[in-house]
């Protein structure tokens, strides 16, 4: 600046020296700015939002962490081994530790990141994906692993809130679909601290429960010394005990935030499933909530009453089969009576056709066309014999020689007394045959073996002869055919031991 004035006629200087100044270049300055910021700033820590996150080829990952007003650049190189990076990614909410710098060439300061901690709901994610990767590394994720649910349950065990929605949803969906399926119930709490120990405790004792041998009502079983969390393990709406042997465990609760649902990625809860005998269907929040339980559930449910209805789709699903089956019995019923009556018509018209009486009256018949034809033949060979006698007798008379006829009546005489023998004898031999025959068929006829003392035994329904104690079951109608009469029994067990 000129020189000030002394009086009021004193008008300074008009043209001053042009002061002295300092001017800088970009370089400079920014470098001077880096020093103050890099002592000012060598060691803080910023808690922001995650976003616009890339990472280069290179290995080293840039982005940007924000609030509300502000927002900061920031650097992770590659060889920092200290930070975690399967959980930086935009929208994460992060605590970063590292020192503050200025990039010269864009002359932005910007955070060099040696540090990295996930906040609140981000904390419990990456807790939630580091168990899951140990868990998944164990197996206990395996598909084949997992057991399929029972089509019809008859009991299942309940795991859940008796003050909750769940259960409600629960109870009104099976009591809508099958109100016959038998529940189970232990109270646990499922949210807050404490609550993944109830959770595993339950599942350990419907397992013991359900493992044991002796009946319910405290007859020396389980069922009557047993006690849940909360008290001994009842029905749900009886109050009663009862018997133990469970198809299925149902562990479930109504939807809410990841720390409300967060007992339920709890590794305690997760190595009670695993271990249990018994199936388990998992139902924790809603659609789009997903615990460590669902992982290794057998069966993962996206509601309570989605898990319902799976554990009642096969009696509802068989409703018309059973609605139908009456009709269905009655048709097969007809059925089956029609193909035994013409089987048995079958078989009657066969047993005519082989009966012994039948063979007899066949063979007697042949019998009396052999006897008929022997007569036929001995009149011929008589007739015969008459006719050559009277020719001799007319040759005899015409020559009358006395000694002739003599001797040729003497042979005559002979003649026919051989020819009447040998007659006889032609038919005493078939006739000693056809004896034979009919002692014989009279010998290997059923019913000269039932004259014995045997007898033989038909199946009551098919008539058919029973030949080996396979044949028949407990329970079966038998029929029994003696010489005089039948006799009609029930098996009570068959035997395979043989007879002496």
């Amino acid at each position: 600046m000129g020189r000030k004035p002394s009086t009021q006629w004193d008008f300074g200087e008009l043209f001053p020296v042009a002061e002295t100044r300092q001017v800088f270049s970009v370089t400079d300055l920014t470098l001077r700015l880096k020093k103050l910021i890099e002592k000012e700033f060598a060691k803080v820590l910023v808690s922001g939002e995650i976003s616009n996150w890339r990472l280069q080829s290179s290995g080293h990952a840039y982005f940007v962490l924000k609030d509300a007003n502000a927002q900061l650049n920031c650097v992770l190189f590659r060889g920092e081994d200290g930070v975690d990076r399967a959980f930086l990614r935009d929208g994460a909410r992060v605590t970063l530790g590292g020192e503050l710098t200025v990039y010269e060439p864009r002359g932005a300061y910007q955070l060099r990141v040696t540090s990295a901690e996930v906040q609140g709901v981000g904390a419990l994610q990456a807790a939630f994906e580091r168990l899951k990767a140990k868990l998944n590394a164990e197996g206990l994720f395996d598909p084949a692993r997992k057991r399929a649910i029972p089509a019809f349950p008859r009991r299942i065990g309940l795991v859940t809130s008796p003050t909750g929605a769940a259960i409600q949803d629960v109870l009104h969906v099976i009591g809508r679909r099958f109100a016959g399926l038998e529940i189970v119930l232990v109270p646990v709490r499922v949210q807050g601290k404490g609550a993944e120990t109830e959770i595993a405790e339950a599942i350990a004792l419907l397992n013991r429960w359900s493992a044991a041998e002796s009946g319910a009502g405290g007859k020396g079983g389980m069922g009557a010394r047993e006690t849940g969390p909360s008290g001994p393990l009842t029905h749900p709406l009886t109050g009663s005990l009862v018997a133990p042997r469970l198809d299925a465990i149902l562990l479930t609760r109504g939807g809410g935030s990841l720390e409300d649902l967060w007992c339920f990625n709890e590794e305690v809860v997760a190595r009670a499933i695993a271990a249990s005998a018994v199936s388990v269907v998992s139902a924790v929040g809603h659609e789009i909530d997903f615990t460590i339980a669902d992982f290794v559930a057998d069966l993962r449910a996206a509601t309570p009453s989605a898990a319902a209805e799976i554990l009642t789709q096969g009696y509802v699903g068989c409703a018309g089969f059973v609605a139908a089956a009456g009709q269905r019995l009655r048709q097969l019923m007809r059925q089956r009576l029609e193909w035994s009556r013409d089987e048995w018509r079958g078989l009657g018209r066969r047993f005519l056709r082989c009966h012994p009486r039948r063979r007899l009256e066949n063979q007697a018949q042949r019998l009396d066309d052999y006897t008929g034809t022997l007569l036929r033949l001995a009149r011929g060979a008589i007739r015969a014999e008459q006719q050559r006698l009277t020719v001799w007798s007319r040759r005899i008379v015409a020559l009358k020689p006395a000694n002739a006829i003599h001797r040729r009546r003497a042979g005559v005489e002979d003649l026919r007394r051989r020819l009447l023998n040998a007659a006889k004898n032609g038919l005493i031999a078939p006739r000693t045959e056809v004896s034979r025959l009919s002692e014989a068929l009279r010998l290997l006829s059923p019913l000269n073996v039932l004259e014995r003392g045997y007898s033989i035994t038909l199946d009551a329904r098919t008539g058919a002869v029973v030949r080996s104690t396979k044949a028949v079951s407990p329970g079966q109608h038998l029929r029994t055919r003696l010489a005089q009469g039948e006799i009609e029994s029930v098996v009570i067990a068959p035997s395979d031991a043989k007879a002496p």
